[in-house]
């Protein structure tokens, strides 16, 4: 599904697929694209660049 691989720490992964399952996805992958895809949109909702840095660090992604 990914263009690319994406890397995923054991522990993540494996809650990923946990969740993924639990959830009715057909695939971790397709699970991760959802999640990815849910967290760009509220990103892209942001009305400058320094809005969305701000968002970011309030997630923890960036310091």
């Amino acid at each position: 599904m990914f263009g690319s691989s994406v890397k995923l720490d054991k522990d993540l992964l494996r809650k990923v697929r946990k969740y993924a399952e639990i959830a009715g996805y057909s695939s971790a992958e397709e699970f991760v694209a959802h999640a990815l895809q849910k967290e760009i949109a509220q990103l892209e909702e942001a009305d400058s660049d320094e809005e969305i840095k701000k968002r970011l660090q309030g997630l923890g992604y960036i310091s």
